[in-house]
């Protein structure tokens, strides 16, 4: 089953019982209060009876004072509601009934009479008839200095009285089926249109491969199934960005592996016998090989950036940090080498892993700066915010390498042909953004350039 349905027959499931219990709470309400409605009749009939013998109505002057005729005297006096009727019992037997007919005549029954004959004070019960059940009232009657003893019957037919309520809870079911079958018709018009963006995300997920990422979904409202179809869109426009990203890569390091190799395997299919040539050849191999290791090395670290274990965080004396960097730093070049400024402070951070990035980012200045030109390292920290920069003062970065200098394989506009493979800057980036922070760059061409790494620290303690 899809969904639609699903959700569809769960709602019409509990609409069901909703509506079940109500109409067998209903049922039972109403039969209860004609229960007590027939047993207050009863009660109001016998008090009615005993009134009537209290009166003056009962023994008028010049008739008979006899229990037969007072009771017929009453029955002649006090009709039947509906679903009703009443007899009287004279010396064991069935005397006279009211006038109405009623539906099943219950003063022929001997048995039932003979039983109700020999009451002796006024009782109630229930009898099962050929019309259902009824329940009855027998009130004993005798005058004194009258003969005969005799009783009047009252009885109430439940069941003939209960058809209204069938009729009322028929009605009710007929409108219980009608808003059921409404309420599905109207549950699976809204379950579609909110499902609709389900659908279309599906859709769009069968119709999405590696080479076609192009394809979103059409969002409308503002409700959770909505934001479902925003946050699919956006990390479509991630899978997009990380696939062209990925092919990039894959050309770029194609590209840079290949030409070592190329290299290498040309000079030795060259190879000849000539000692010396064969030395020269042998030191250009292992050049270009230990190239190409360099090469692999940086694209493991950018690889295991992303991992969870590529940071080993610890407690990192930033001034430290930056004394041994700068201590490690001096025999790369014949440089002025300084130190800007020191942050006498621990942080929560991966040194080994500032100090590679620190070290790059030297090496980095090596390359753009002649003998005599300065190096400066440095760190400070403000606010909850850390920072660690080299500078230098040689050509700077050109203006249309500066957006693109911290990507893969990218290298500045000024950069020779031994400059690397391009991932040394995008390791820097990789490192900083692991501590979840970002690398700036402030350059003046000619006139050198600073790489700052801020990265947020909580709660550093001062020495």
């Amino acid at each position: 089953m899809s969904a639609r349905a699903r959700i569809l027959a769960w709602v019409l499931l509990v609409v069901l019982l909703a509506l079940a219990g109500s109409l067998l709470a209903t049922r039972t309400v109403l039969h209860n209060q004609l229960d007590q409605r027939l047993d207050n009749e009863i009660a109001h009939e016998t008090g009615k009876l005993r009134a009537f013998l209290a009166s003056p109505d009962a023994r008028p002057a010049g008739q008979p004072v006899t229990v037969e005729a007072v009771l017929g005297r009453h029955l002649e006096r006090n009709l039947p509601e509906k679903y009703e009727t009443f007899f009287s019992i004279i010396d064991g037997a069935a005397s006279r009934r009211s006038a109405i007919e009623p539906p099943v005549r219950l003063d022929t029954d001997p048995k039932f009479v003979a039983d109700l004959s020999r009451v002796t004070s006024p009782a109630y019960g229930t009898v099962t008839t050929a019309v259902g059940s009824a329940r009855y009232g027998v009130v004993p009657v005798t005058i004194d200095g009258a003969p005969g003893r005799g009783a009047l019957v009252i009885v109430e037919f439940v069941d003939h009285a209960a058809g209204e309520i069938n009729d009322v809870v028929g009605v009710m079911a007929a409108m219980s089926g009608a808003a059921l079958v409404l309420a599905g018709l109207i549950g699976w018009l809204v379950a579609g249109r909110i499902l609709a963006p389900v659908r279309e995300v599906r859709l769009a997920a069968e119709q999405i491969g590696e080479t076609d990422l192009s394809r979103r979904i059409e969002v409308r409202g503002s409700d959770d199934v909505a934001a479902l179809g925003r946050t699919f869109n956006t990390m479509l426009d991630r899978l997009e960005s990380a696939f062209a990203g990925q092919r990039d890569f894959i050309d770029d390091a194609g590209h840079e592996l290949r030409t070592p190799i190329t290299i290498v395997r040309g000079h030795i299919e060259l190879m000849g016998e000539d000692p010396e040539e064969n030395a020269a050849t042998r030191h250009l191999v292992l050049d270009e090989l230990g190239r190409m290791q360099r090469i692999v090395d940086d694209l493991l670290v950018l690889a295991k950036s992303g991992s969870p274990d590529f940071l080993a965080p610890g407690d990192t004396d930033l001034a430290d940090l930056t004394v041994e960097t700068l201590a490690k730093s001096r025999p790369l070049a014949d440089r002025v080498w300084r130190l800007d400024a020191v942050a006498e402070v621990t942080v929560r951070a991966d040194g080994q892993r500032l100090t590679q990035a620190l070290l790059q980012l030297v090496s980095n200045a090596v390359r753009h700066t002649s003998p005599g030109q300065e190096i400066a390292l440095g760190s400070e920290v403000t606010a909850a915010t850390a920072r660690l920069w080299v500078r230098d003062t040689g050509e700077g970065v050109p203006p249309d390498s500066r957006s693109r200098i911290f990507e893969r394989f990218k290298r500045g506009s000024n950069s020779s042909g031994d400059d690397g493979a391009g991932l040394g800057l995008a390791i820097v980036a990789a490192i900083a953004e692991a501590h979840g922070g970002r690398v700036l760059l402030d350059t003046v061409p000619g006139e050198g350039a600073r790489f700052t790494m801020e990265i947020p620290v909580a709660g550093g303690t001062d020495r």
